[in-house]
């Protein structure tokens, strides 16, 4: 059972799709929204800015995911993603890292234009996930590898 309620899920897709909107999408032109839902009920959205230096993009779903983090929120139940595509959004595999980040068994919205939507767990989308706590894992003992002398 979903820790929010089905009124807070509609708003959540709805938000989604209105957040392409503001999409700066000059280069692709593929735009893309996204609504986060924290676990204390507040919504961060976000949307793709572009950058004609490609590797500067910024993907919505790491839009809300930052605006959220920056204010002081790092516990979310949900997000969704919007885009103008006949079918689902899936996001890129940068997104899918941001979002294990910050855990792994919360939902992901992949909606359609229609407002139809695929659910998943965020688990589901990074199987084998990298996660924080892999950086607390043993690790063998460091080698020297300067080389000879």
């Amino acid at each position: 059972m979903p820790e929010y309620s089905e009124e807070q899920l509609q708003q959540l897709l709805k938000t989604s799709h209105e957040m392409k909107k503001m999409a700066y999408c000059p280069y692709s032109k593929f735009p893309v929204g996204a609504a986060l839902l924290t676990a204390d009920g507040k919504v961060f959205t976000g949307c793709n800015v572009e950058n004609a230096s490609y590797g500067l993009t910024i993907c919505a779903e790491r839009t809300a995911i930052v605006k959220a983090v920056s204010e002081g929120h790092r516990k979310f139940t949900a997000i969704a993603i919007a885009s103008d595509m006949k079918e689902m959004i899936v996001p890129c595999g940068l997104c899918r890292q941001s979002l294990v980040e910050f855990g792994v068994d919360w939902d992901m919205y992949m909606t359609k234009p229609d407002m139809t939507y695929k659910l998943m767990k965020v688990k589901e989308l990074v199987p084998l996930a990298f996660v924080p706590a892999d950086l607390q894992r043993e690790r063998l003992p460091a080698r020297n590898t300067a080389g000879p002398s």
